[in-house]
Formats: structure tokens, sequence, C-alpha cells
């Protein structure tokens, strides 16, 4: 296969993922995003970059967001929020923080492929997508790209979907969310 083909079978696979009805799901993030002091974002790998990238354009809507993690990440609060991005909803390290993040009275959402995961039962909200980084498949159709590629995608989809509905529901645009893009660049 050429390169263009194989994107044009990437992007095949991403609209059948992306083709299942999340609304509510989103929506119910949504809420909790814009009603909480700090939003936490997490995840291990590929998917943790995906996270990062959403906390970034949190933080470009004045949303106090933070990656869990980092140097400079604060202590995590009652009023926080923290969202897991998880495929297979068992690592270690990410159910072990949404554990302490629910002992702390906090609201921990997962966004995995697996709902009935260690991870997605901790949490106050899940928002399932497609993909699989163990078998290969999205339902009962096999993907054609290597490990977690087509939930890591998906996830990104779907962050920059809520990014898109909160610009909306906040009147903002990229125009004004350039106040708080980094500067010293």
């Amino acid at each position: 296969m050429k390169t263009y083909e194989y994107v044009k079978a990437i992007i095949a696979e991403l609209d059948h993922a992306t083709s299942q009805n999340q609304a509510e799901g989103i929506e119910n993030l949504i809420t909790s995003i814009m009603s909480s002091e700090k939003v936490f974002v997490s995840g291990a790998g590929r998917s943790g970059l995906m996270g990062k990238s959403f906390a970034m354009r949190l933080m470009h809507m004045g949303i106090n967001a933070f990656v869990t993690g980092e140097t400079v990440t604060p202590a995590f609060t009652a009023n926080d929020l923290l969202i897991v991005g998880t495929g297979s909803g068992k690592t270690e390290s990410l159910l072990h923080m949404a554990e302490k993040a629910k002992d702390i009275g906090g609201t921990v959402a997962t966004v995995t492929i697996s709902p009935d995961s260690p991870i997605a039962e901790t949490s106050d909200l899940i928002l399932q997508l497609s993909g699989s980084p163990k078998d290969q498949t999205m339902g009962n159709k096999q993907t054609i790209q290597p490990m977690g590629s087509l939930f890591e995608q998906t996830l990104l989809l779907f962050y920059d979907a809520i990014i898109l509905r909160i610009m909306e529901i906040k009147g903002l645009n990229t125009h004004n969310m350039y106040g708080n893009h980094a500067n010293l660049e």
C-alpha cells in the first residue's frame, strides 16, 4: 500500500470509531470541567501525550488545567476534576491516582475503551471510545494500526471536540485564546 492509501484507511477507521453517539457523556464531562476549581489530566504513554495537548487547550481558554506528574502541578482537592485517558483502564499508576483523587473527595472522569475496567469502576464519569490496544479490533472490524493508535487518535479528536464545545459555550475564538498562549518562544 502507498502512504496516501494508509492515510485514507486511517481516516476511514477514525470515521467508524467516532460514529458512536457520545453526546451525553461529552456534555457531562464539559459540565464537570466548567464547574471544577482545577482540572487535572492524566494518561500514560501516547494517551498521556493526547492528555497534555488537551490540558494545554483548556489553559488557553482560561481554565485552571494541569498535567499530573509535572513539577508545577498543584495539590488536588475535593473541588477538582481528574480526567484519565486510558485504553485498557488497568494501568496501575493511573488506577492509584484515580483512587487517591476519590479518597480526597474530587471527581474522576475516565475516557477509555474499557468501561468495566478498574479505573472506570473508580470513576464518576465514563466516556467510552472505540479501539483496542490488545486485540487490534474496533467492534468486529480489524484495525490496520499498531497497538493503541486508533484509541489515541480518537482520544485526541474527542478532546478537541470538547475544546470546541467549551469555546462555543464561553464565546471564545482562536484570537481571544491567544492571550493565554506561550509568548516566550
